[in-house]
């Protein structure tokens, strides 16, 4: 009879060629923008072969490489059916950051970064340094946009380096408090452009 120790690890690994074989959590890529002295980068259902609906219960928004051209912060808006970025949202933020030189670190909960019941911008970063060796970085992830019966959370983390020279990791959530569609995201700029990076959009199934 055999041993466990014969058998413990003579297997061979099931193979998948579908989503469906793989289970939940496949990640397909839906659309890459790359900015060039950018305003805003918007991803709208419909729109340039976006799809922002109930295909995914889940979406993901990577920041790569974001590099503004000044002293400014990323901020995100919403879309719920109209023309403008002006879904209702309410969030909260908190960041911790560590300076270059070593000489302080930090913890701390940022009612400037948060807003209630806002129909503007929400930042998702304090004001970052535009130096030529700068950029952001982060993710996003909104779940179920095109539900007309729940609000649609949403939560992410970003990496800024500030002007003073310190790393800052934001974390932020919020919701986009209405029960109409949510068909549409912006990313933009407090002040001047987002002169170049890439925005990766992908569904999980």
């Amino acid at each position: 009879m055999a041993t466990y120790s014969a058998i413990a690890h003579n297997f061979t690994p099931p193979s998948a060629t579908t989503s469906a074989q793989v289970g939940t959590g496949a990640m397909t890529l839906i659309k890459t923008i790359t900015a060039s002295d950018s305003s805003d980068i918007s991803f709208v259902h419909g729109s340039s072969d976006v799809v922002f609906d109930s295909t995914y219960k889940t979406y993901l928004f990577k920041f790569i490489n974001l590099h503004l051209s000044s002293d400014t912060y990323v901020s995100l808006l919403g879309r719920d059916g109209g023309s403008n970025f002006d879904a209702t949202k309410t969030s909260t933020y908190f960041r911790v950051e560590h300076k270059e030189d070593g000489s302080s670190t930090g913890f701390t909960y940022k009612t400037n970064l948060d807003v209630a019941q806002a129909t503007g911008e929400t930042k998702l970063s304090g004001n970052t340094s535009d130096d030529n060796d700068n950029a952001i970085s982060g993710h996003l992830y909104v779940f179920s946009p095109s539900s007309t019966t729940f609000v649609k959370h949403y939560f992410g983390q970003i990496n800024v380096i500030s002007g003073a020279d310190a790393l800052e990791a934001g974390f932020f959530a919020g919701y986009f408090n209405h029960t109409a569609a949510l068909d549409g995201i912006k990313i933009a700029v407090g002040t001047g452009n987002i002169a170049s990076g890439t925005i990766k959009m992908y569904g999980i199934a």
